[in-house]
């Protein structure tokens, strides 16, 4: 069963010097890469996303909402 992983593109399309998408916060090659990648080379490109996110001065963290 083939997992789906949908990207985190929200249509920012900017990349920094750092080849960094300001919106996404996937690199150039990410992006370029992501519809021939592994559901789970995916994942790992998103954990990176969160990272690079973190550590942005754009960073805005928000707690989760309990249902």
């Amino acid at each position: 069963m083939t997992q789906f992983v949908r990207s985190p593109c929200v249509h920012v399309c900017v990349l920094d010097d750092q080849e960094i998408c300001t919106g996404c916060y996937r690199s150039g090659e990410e992006i370029a890469r992501w519809g021939r990648m592994t559901p789970e080379a995916k994942q790992e490109v998103l954990a990176r996303c969160y990272e690079r996110e973190e550590a942005s001065i754009n960073f805005i963290p928000v707690t989760p909402v309990s249902r």
